[in-house]
Formats: C-alpha cells, structure tokens, sequence
C-alpha cells in the first residue's frame, strides 16, 4: 500500500520570510506551490499583498496567485473545494506539496475542514460595508454583540472583514454565525506537516517596516488609485490598501498613510502569531533554519 501524501505548511507572520522557505522547499522535493493567502488570489493586488515576484514565480509552480478578480466573491469555502480538488491532481506527480500563507482560517480549512456556511448575499454585504464606510468598526461590533453574543466574545473586534463576515450570515439566514461553527476536524486523505516561522519582534517589526518602505517606493500608491472604483469591495478592505484610499481622499497626509499601514501591519503580524500559537500542531522555527526545517519533514515523512 502507498504511504500517504504529505502537504507541508508553512505559516507565520507578514514578512517573516515565507516565500523564500516555501520556494527552497519547493525546489528541493521537486513540487508546486498552493498559496493560503486570502488576498493574493486577486490579480488587481499585487503591491500591496506582497506577492511572490516574476522571478520567484518562474522558479517554481504556484496555484492561487492572481488567480481569481477582486469583483469575484471567493469564500474560504470556496477556497477549501478547490484546493482539495486541485490536491487530488498535485498528489498523483507529487508525494509532497507545499501549502504557504499567513492567513490562518484559509489553512485551517485545508488541514481540518471548515463549517459549511450560507452563501453571501451580495446586497447585505454592500450595505455592511457601507456602515463601516460611514460609521466605523463600532457600528459592526454592536451589531455582532445583539445578533451573535456568543461569536462576539471569541471574534477579532479589531477585524472588520471578520465582523462583516458573521453579520452577513447571521442577517441572510436568521441564526447567529455561531450556530454554523462546528468546529469538527474532517479526515483528510494526505498528512500534514506544519512549520510556523517566527524570530525575535524588533527583527520582524523592522522586516515589516522595510517591505512597507518598499511597497510605497515600488508604486503602492498607483496601484491603490487605480482600484478606487472598488473601493467598497470587501476584498480592498485590508491593511495597505484601506490606509491609501483614506490619503487618497485627503483625510491624512501620506506620510502619516504610510506610518499607519506599518502599525497596523505590525498589529496585524501579532494577529497572525496569536492564531498559529493555539494550535499544537506547528512546530516553530527561525526563518533561517532551513536545515532544521528539512531535518523536521524528514523525520516525519521520510522523503
């Protein structure tokens, strides 16, 4: 009997170094690339999410780069269908694949399965990006706290795409989000092996402080003036591209645009780290410890 397929994951902050493990790792088994990132998918976003560069991209195969457009809506649930699918495809050339990204629930989803929930209706989730347009994140926490007190005290307050996402469940369907939340883990037919990677804070909060530096000097500003038609669009409703649009609008200088999208980068990357610590099943390791890293798999997968 063949022994199970492996799917490699590896996670961690923003600007911790993922790509260039992922594309090493890639390059050493011989395999492709499954980005979980939940707004690298978008081909308008390029700057601003930090995708794989075209000299990375030709190194290596990627699926879910610039694959789908920001007016498409692309569920985690959507995401979890198609990758698996796409899984049982890489599984017959490959005994390894690698899954990278920082976005912790879009992981989950391959790894464990994800709750099954109402498609979104597109009406309720104009007019709730609309409140937060017009009356700030408070107006959707309230909102949560007297239609789903449960997810309330669990939720992100600080995560608007989140909040907005609970809402639209609970308006569409009528029953609190909470009550779609299983949280059953569905058996897959593949072995994971997660890596998280992480350093010391002042290391990654400068990472982070460069890439923004770097972002602007590669033309961030261009790219977000050209998407302001979109603007409400749930998907540019994220650090980097929310803090542009206010500059762009005369609300602050770009000076104190390009300070905010570094603190709530930094804020964002706390986030990230919060997530992966609860579960057990990373093992943690330096960006740089790429042979310990390999020592890892193959302890665990013998290849």
């Amino acid at each position: 009997m063949d022994s199970p397929k492996t799917l490699i994951v590896i996670a961690g902050p923003t600007a911790i170094g993922k790509t260039d493990l992922a594309i090493k790792l890639a390059l050493h088994y011989k395999t492709e690339i499954i980005s979980a990132d939940s707004r690298q998918f978008y081909r308008e976003m390029t700057l601003g999410t930090a995708k794989p560069s075209d000299h990375e991209l030709a190194q290596v195969k990627h699926h879910f780069i610039n694959s789908h457009s920001i007016d498409q809506p692309f569920s985690v649930g959507d995401f979890e269908t198609e990758v698996l699918t796409l899984l049982d495809e890489l599984f017959k050339l490959h005994d390894i694949v690698i899954l990278v990204g920082g976005s912790g629930l879009f992981i989950k989803a391959i790894t464990e399965g994800f709750d099954v929930l109402p498609k979104a209706d597109m009406a309720i989730r104009e007019n709730l990006n609309k409140l937060f347009a017009e009356h700030g994140i408070k107006a959707l926490q309230e909102k949560l706290l007297a239609l789903d007190p449960g997810y309330y005290q669990e939720v992100d307050l600080n995560n608007p795409q989140r909040l907005i996402r609970a809402l639209e469940v609970c308006i569409s369907s009528g029953f609190p989000f909470s009550s779609y939340r299983k949280n059953a883990i569905n058996k897959r037919n593949f072995n994971s092996v997660k890596i998280c990677l992480n350093t010391d804070r002042e290391t990654l909060y400068s990472r982070i402080n460069l890439r923004v530096d770097q972002m602007i000097e590669n033309g961030l500003i261009d790219e977000v003036k050209s998407l302001v038609p979109y603007q409400n669009l749930n998907a540019l409703n994220t650090v980097g591209y929310t803090e542009v649009f206010q500059y762009l609008k005369g609300e602050i200088t770009l000076t104190e645009a390009v300070e905010s999208i570094k603190q709530n980068t930094r804020r964002f990357a706390k986030r990230q780290l919060t997530w992966f610590r609860k579960d057990s099943g990373f093992a943690w390791f330096e960006p740089c410890a790429f042979s310990e890293i390999l020592e890892y798999i193959y302890e665990r997968t013998r290849l």
